[in-house]
């Protein structure tokens, strides 16, 4: 296992690139904790295929340096990496059992066969698959696949890092569950350091102890799940964590008030006057609909999901959702929205403005 360190890292398929634009990955400088699980965060096309092939050796960065430990890796091939990959569609040998399957990476290092038999049957109990390890991996569903993916993925105690490219992608939606579940339970006994690149929010949240949420070829964010929910340090990052995402307002701020549409709103911070387009951001859930006072909201529809219902409205012409627990009345007389004042979020050109208590 081993801390990973981007230092100035950059990268640009394009040669001599110089502006910002031309960049597919803007400068970073991060450390990645040894024995963390790490999610990549963020939208098809945002930097994070990108970055997982800097760091596994498949691409080489146009700036800056990649290290394991305190060895600089950035011209190392992958093989010298010692690292493992679990792909998006399952890499398995089919003529081969299940067992041989997660021996292979044991057996090409020449591992003893007596500690190769112990740890692929702790693997098996794992993944749940010890009762087909000899079992040929032909004709095993997409999932069993994957989960022999990820258990040959695992099967090495000595890597420095396992790195996970959209690995629940081709499962059904009810395997991917149990799937996480196992995932985390690996992680926990092993303590490898992982990195799990995806675009969906669920899986990141429920894997990793952190979220690296990327935009536009940028780190907007690392930070535990709470910390993106309560204090999203973007616009983006607002907007793409939660379901619904934050809802954004353009104000004007001073002090502990903003106003929007010309309706002052308590805030609960105090801010000097941010430059920039400035915004505020609150998330649906702590919303609130009354009769008076705050902005006035306009109800379109209301969606029912189970354990809570949305609302869906404007604010002078502008889309918000409030969400509301389930069994909490909407009342007809009660069209105008209000917020947690100590819940709200001020950005100026999209970045979070910190205030003062």
């Amino acid at each position: 296992m081993a801390q990973i360190t981007l230092k100035n890292l950059a990268h640009s398929y394009k040669p001599n690139a110089t502006a910002d634009a031309d960049f597919a990955l803007k400068e970073m400088d991060h450390v990645w904790q040894d024995g963390g699980a790490y999610a990549l965060l963020g939208s098809s096309g945002c930097g994070k295929s990108t970055l997982l092939n800097i760091i596994s050796g498949l691409l080489r960065p146009s700036h800056g340096r990649v290290l394991f430990g305190d060895r600089d890796v950035t011209d190392a091939a992958t093989a010298e990496r010692n690292i493992a990959q679990v792909f998006q569609f399952p890499v398995v040998y089919d003529t081969m059992s299940v067992g041989d399957n997660l021996a292979f990476p044991l057996r090409n290092r020449g591992m003893d066969p007596g500690y190769i038999a112990t740890r692929v049957q702790q693997i098996a109990q794992m993944i749940g698959m010890e009762d087909i390890l000899k079992r040929k991996a032909r004709g095993l569903t997409a999932d069993a696949k994957q989960k022999i993916s990820l258990g040959r993925g695992m099967v090495r105690e000595d890597v420095n890092a396992i790195l996970f490219d959209e690995p629940l992608t081709v499962i059904d939606p009810h395997m991917k569950f149990e799937l996480r579940t196992q995932l985390k339970a690996l992680h926990r006994a092993f303590g490898h350091t992982m990195i799990y690149v995806t675009h969906d929010q669920t899986e990141a949240l429920t894997f990793a102890d952190k979220v690296v949420v990327m935009y536009d070829g940028r780190v907007v964010q690392m930070g535990t799940p709470e910390e993106l929910f309560d204090r999203p340090a973007h616009t983006f990052v607002g907007y793409f964590i939660g379901s619904p995402g934050m809802n954004f307002f353009d104000a004007t701020v001073q002090g502990n008030r903003a106003t929007v549409q010309g309706v002052e709103l308590p805030l609960g911070a105090s801010y000097a006057p941010p430059k920039g387009r400035v915004q505020i951001g609150i998330r649906p859930e702590f919303c609130v609909l009354a009769r008076e006072g705050g902005l006035p909201f306009t109800l379109t529809r209301i969606e029912d999901v189970g354990r809570h219902r949305i609302l869906r409205g404007t604010v002078a012409g502008q889309q918000v959702n409030v969400t509301l627990p389930e069994g909490v009345p909407v009342e007809a007389e009660a069209n105008r929205l209000l917020f947690a004042p100590e819940k709200i979020n001020v950005y100026a050109d999209d970045w979070r403005v910190q205030g003062e208590a």
